[in-house]
């Protein structure tokens, strides 16, 4: 059974005297459901009471009465034919979007009975029309990250040397070989369950990737289609189908900003393209990084410009994936994917691990690709190069124009000492940014 960071802060929130119920958002099959139902709640409470309302939309019925927790939890034990305990059993919402009055329901049982555990999970959270502001603790689930791919591999003691960081050719040979590997298959939970756990040979092993690979890109497009209509899910899907292929038409070795002009007939702009591009986002399937210019500065936010901006996939077994890349091409790293491939794995390592959107540089023809703001308000630049010998001529440039304390450059090789402010990490650290 595959185990998720997010459990940590799921058993912090259980652990509150008083809590507002709790939101699990994120996109399609990232796992909320699995983490909720078969790990967490299992474990940590007598019983789950389990409803879902995508298989069953009747459970709807179970609102039309009152929004008063106490008759909503009345109802369900009638359903379910149970009892609920409030102080030892969970109450799971499962696909709460597709349940508005269950959605509004989450309000008054943070107002009315805040002892109870009440949690709720959804695809489409960020398309609803309404929502309770303030009044549900929300976390976002993503796919997983490497580390939990790391830990989904079995190797206590290459985790143990991954979680203490350590450096060398003997932990950097098998660090990166799994890098490898989570480049084709990515983070999402019936990939990686199929890739450690099926027996076979490494061929039919990745033919079945391959395969559920497939089968979730046909279910985001039809998802497409069931929440938003048909024409604007013709948009949708142009959008979703072009990021891939921006992605990889990098220049300089480097993702360009998102170029509206191609993408849907006879549409050229951002404000034209804007409403198809929100909705991936708010769906969770792709990520933005807005390049700033000129000094960087705190907040960086408020230098970003809302039409300017990198788009990435969510994971990066699909991106692959889109664009035909195998198992194969995947381990032989060739010069002419590699690059845009390690960036989109930093993206997502960033979002997962500190938040999006995220940050980058530009100026002139010097282009940095991420900034990282540091606990203390520091800003670090952070260079992306997917091999192990690279030049850093942005870095360079970065460095020596705003003089910053450190910068950090990730690499395709075991990383070192740096040279002067700047530290070389192995990419497949990206995620310590976290702690600086």
């Amino acid at each position: 059974m595959l185990q998720r960071l997010l459990v940590d802060e799921l058993l912090e929130w259980k652990r509150q005297p008083v809590r507002k119920p709790l939101l699990l958002d994120g996109a399609r099959q990232v796992g909320k459901t699995h983490v909720i139902d078969r790990i967490f709640g299992p474990k940590e409470f007598r019983r789950v009471h389990r409803l879902d309302f995508r298989r069953e939309p009747a459970l709807a019925g179970l609102f039309a009465d009152s929004l008063n927790p106490r008759t909503i939890l009345s109802n369900i034990e009638l359903r379910l034919d149970a009892g609920i305990d409030v102080e030892r059993d969970l109450v799971f919402f499962d696909e709460v979007g597709e349940c508005q009055p269950a959605v509004d329901s989450l309000k008054y049982f943070a107002e009315d009975l805040s002892r109870a555990f009440v949690c709720a999970s959804g695809s489409n959270v960020g398309l609803l029309g309404s929502f309770p502001v303030g009044k549900v603790r929300q976390l976002e689930m993503f796919p997983l990250g490497f580390e939990e791919f790391l830990m989904a591999a079995d190797r206590p003691r290459l985790l143990r040397a991954f979680r203490e960081r350590r450096r060398g050719q003997a932990v950097h040979q098998e660090l990166w070989s799994l890098l490898l590997d989570y480049y084709f298959v990515g983070g999402m939970p019936e990939a990686v369950a199929h890739w450690f756990e099926t027996a076979g040979s490494v061929r039919d092993r990745a033919e079945g990737v391959g395969r559920i690979h497939r089968e979730l890109v046909t279910g985001y497009r039809r998802d497409f289609g069931k929440y938003a209509g048909r024409i604007h899910a013709q948009h949708i899907d142009a959008v979703f189908s072009n990021v891939p292929r921006q992605l990889a038409a990098r220049r300089d070795g480097s993702v360009q900003r998102y170029r509206f002009r191609g993408v849907i007939e006879r549409k050229h702009r951002y404000r034209e393209l804007r409403g198809p591009i929100d909705w991936l986002e708010a769906a969770k399937l792709v990520h933005k990084c807005h390049p700033v210019n000129g000094r960087p500065r705190t907040p960086l936010r408020a230098q970003a410009r809302e039409n300017i901006f990198r788009l990435y996939l969510f994971d990066v077994g699909l991106l692959g994936h889109m664009l035909g890349l195998t198992y194969a091409d995947q381990r032989a790293q060739d010069v002419s994917f590699k690059g845009y491939v390690a960036e989109n794995f930093v993206q997502t390592e960033l979002s997962a691990r500190v938040g999006h959107p995220t940050f980058g540089w530009q100026q002139a023809q010097a282009e940095m690709e991420f900034l990282h703001r540091c606990r203390d308000g520091e800003i670090v630049p952070v260079e992306v190069k997917s091999g192990a010998r690279t030049r850093a001529r942005s870095l360079r440039s970065y460095v020596e124009r705003y003089e910053p304390r450190r910068a950090i450059k990730l690499v395709g090789g075991p990383g070192g000492d740096g040279d002067g402010r700047v530290e070389t990490w192995p990419l497949y650290y990206a995620q310590y940014l976290r702690d600086l």
